[in-house]
């Protein structure tokens, strides 16, 4: 098989299309067909070696699988052989066969094809365990969300109005700021205004109850002081490239707020059976059309380089999607 594979982490000039062996899946494990992978932020931090993990070598990006089962592995049940499944892992992906954990592996709907679900996988999944799981969000409740044109930000926009909340989006442009009000935010700010603030007080005096923030940079302090009382800032990442902000601790103190933690890669190492049952909710909601996924550009196997050049560019609104 073909395989976008890398002997070292670094540059994407550091990775080509090389022929390998597929390998015959282990116990509790299953070998794909791939028909679509998703690329996201954290496939080119992996990529570069930037991430806090790093994986083996040598390495074949792509966590956000979909394909047609081929064989299964001692001890998998649950699956049949041409049944299309979607799984979440570290990488893997860019190839035309993939070896994946059963135990992260859920049944795609008939309805959707194979690159709408590749792209719902890991943003949709961050969003809900952040604004669910880690977030106790409530219908009833104002959610701030920062990058809200992005992978995992326009997610939680979606999935923040398809449970009947209100969403303030943050986002740049008149583009990306219009894409943020067709997804369902009720109110779109641009970040770049420095009386942004004013205007979210204008609508929110009592402040928002949930910040979403996968951005952090400068954004992080702005936002924390935008909650009302007893808030949570929900820390996602650190798109901002700015390097890790700092909090006055005085802050959490005077919002009686709380700064949480979201981390998607903990939760399918201590929890798959919790990664199972959020992605099934992620696939029935895009079955009954409440959510959609966002896809900018396709681009098949033999053009993988231009699909991460792809995803470095900052006029991208969505997902990346290779379908070999």
């Amino acid at each position: 098989m073909k395989a976008f594979q890398g002997h070292r982490l670094g540059a994407v000039e550091d990775f080509s299309l090389e022929e390998c062996a597929a390998g015959e899946p282990g116990a509790g494990e299953i070998r794909l067909r791939v028909e679509a992978t998703a690329l996201g932020f954290v496939d080119a931090l992996v990529m570069r070696g930037l991430y806090q993990a790093q994986p083996p070598l040598p390495f074949t990006p792509g966590g956000e699988i979909v394909g047609r089962i081929e064989a299964l592995g001692e001890g998998v049940t649950g699956f049949t052989p041409g049944q299309r499944i979607a799984s979440w892992q570290f990488g893997g992906g860019l190839a035309e066969q993939a070896i994946v954990s059963a135990a992260s592996s859920v049944a795609v709907p008939d309805i959707l094809e194979a690159a709408d679900a590749a792209a719902l996988l890991l943003d949709f999944l961050t969003a809900y365990y952040g604004l669910f799981d880690r977030g106790r969000y409530r219908p009833d409740q104002v959610l701030l969300v920062t990058g809200a044109s992005g992978g995992v930000g326009s997610a939680a926009v979606q999935l923040a109005h398809a449970c009947g909340g209100t969403v303030v989006g943050l986002a740049s442009g008149d583009d990306k700021m219009r894409h943020v009000g067709e997804l369902g935010a009720d109110l779109v700010l641009d970040y770049r205004d420095p009386d942004w603030r004013t205007q979210l007080k204008a609508h929110h005096p009592a402040g928002v109850d949930r910040v979403f923030d996968p951005v952090g940079g400068p954004l992080l302090e702005a936002c924390f002081r935008s909650l009302g009382k007893r808030g949570r800032h929900l820390v996602v990442g650190f798109a901002s490239g700015d390097g890790i902000p700092r909090l006055p601790a005085n802050l959490p103190l005077l919002k009686s707020g709380e700064l949480v933690g979201v981390d998607a890669r903990y939760l399918g190492e201590s929890d798959p059976a919790r990664v199972r049952a959020i992605l099934g909710i992620i696939l029935r909601l895009a079955e009954r059309r409440r959510i959609k996924p966002v896809i900018d550009a396709r681009f098949a196997l033999d053009y993988a380089q231009a699909a991460f050049d792809a995803l470095a560019s900052n006029t991208r609104i969505g997902k990346i999607v290779v379908t070999p």
